[in-house]
């Protein structure tokens, strides 16, 4: 495995629609278990909570773009992943979806609070 400044993170923006949220999130919780079996390390799916209500977050990180693009090939060929895409089509709770490519400052990478008492 890679350092953490060699990842790369696939940050996907999700708009959806806030009358489907519980759609939304079965989606979601269907990827904590597809996106690492086809090799993603996923850091997270991330649900509107307070503000604005159709806006939700993915986070897988991978050691290259390469290996990004092996996943998304295993993916397409995961039983699951197939699944879990129809599912997204049949219901309609996701609006757009974007996706950006980050890499980690590592000197900020998980910094837990200080304690201030």
């Amino acid at each position: 495995m890679q350092s953490i400044n060699k990842k790369i993170t696939c940050f996907i923006q999700y708009k959806i629609n806030p009358f489907k949220i519980n759609e939304f999130e079965q989606y979601a919780k269907n990827w904590g278990e597809i996106i690492p079996q086809c090799g993603g390390d996923l850091l997270g799916y991330f649900l509107p909570h307070e503000g604005t209500n159709d806006i939700a977050y993915g986070l897988i990180s991978f050691d290259s773009l390469a290996d990004y693009e092996s996943y998304r090939e295993r993916l397409k060929k995961d039983k699951q992943g197939f699944a879990n895409f129809s599912l997204a089509q049949e219901q309609q709770f996701i609006i757009e979806e974007n996706r950006s490519f980050l890499k980690i400052v590592p000197q900020t990478y998980k910094q837990a609070a200080k304690d201030i008492k």
